[in-house]
């Protein structure tokens, strides 16, 4: 129940109508009696930078969820950003430290990366491979290197945008081996597709799936269905794999702690959450 106490986080987007966090943050609020509450709030590009200042200047916010088309705009916009949002070139959460600075990080990456390792795959020293270096792809790369991984090779439609995805890895963590320009999985301990391609049946794949050995975890980014077509064919090479909402549900309890919030687990987040796929 919202009282006088009720602390606010913020959702900010556009447009609104595609939001989920609200669906899962609040249900598991209530359960665990945490007075706090995800609101969503539309905000579009113009208002967004003047708003952002004005939402923090609350004395009840707590932080601040920020979603599309704000990604970008916000890390200009802030005091002080992780290695993880600078090789993403994106921020998804802020918080206002008790000096008045604000602060972000990005954990859309962080659930794909925490969903792995609780599958099993340690990521120290392994050699990955992410298809897509859009901004989820970006962002997984970023938690993927901070998570101690040895080489990655990034690959995307758009060269351009994976050279530069690969240069500001190679700024942030030199020690990782980073290519660019080649999708064969082949040799690969974890492959990433963070494209749309393999979202449905007849769709061409984002890269040979022959080329997987049985050995090789493989992720997905996309959400609409829960076994891809991507990821049924990567099954069939005897991979194991990881489905896209898993990130989302993963990456829930890394927020809560940022935003210092007693925190919990995917499964419990699964079993609360109101909404469907």
């Amino acid at each position: 129940m919202i009282n006088g106490n009720t602390e606010i986080i913020a959702h900010i987007g556009y447009p609104t109508h595609t939001f989920k966090s609200p669906m899962i943050y609040n249900p598991y609020f209530e359960q665990a009696g945490i007075n706090a509450v995800v609101v969503p709030m539309g905000c579009q590009v113009p208002d967004y930078p003047a708003f952002l200042k004005a939402v923090f200047s609350l004395t009840n916010i707590r932080g601040a969820l920020i979603t599309m088309p704000h990604k970008v705009t916000t890390v200009g916009l802030l005091n002080e950003v992780t290695p993880t949002v600078k090789v993403a070139g994106a921020c998804n959460a802020v918080k206002r430290r008790a000096d008045g600075k604000l602060v972000g990080d990005m954990f859309d990456g962080e659930g794909f990366v925490r969903g792995v390792q609780r599958k099993g795959l340690s990521l120290k020293g392994k050699r990955v491979l992410v298809v897509g270096s859009g901004g989820v792809g970006s962002a997984i790369a970023a938690s993927l290197a901070a998570a101690g991984i040895a080489a990655i090779a990034l690959y995307d439609v758009n060269t351009a945008s994976a050279t530069a995805l690969g240069q500001r890895l190679q700024q942030n963590y030199p020690s990782i081996n980073v290519t660019t320009g080649s999708n064969d999985p082949h040799g690969f301990d974890l492959v990433v597709n963070a494209t749309p391609m393999g979202m449905n049946e007849g769709d061409p794949l984002p890269l040979d799936v022959s080329r997987l050995s049985a050995n090789t975890f493989v992720g997905e980014v996309v959400m609409r269905t829960e076994m891809t077509a991507f990821l049924q064919a990567a099954k069939a090479q005897g991979c194991a794999v990881q489905v896209g909402s898993d990130m989302l549900f993963e990456q829930i309890p890394a927020y809560l702690e940022y935003f210092d919030l007693p925190t919990t687990t995917a499964e419990v987040l699964r079993s609360v959450a109101r909404l469907s796929y």
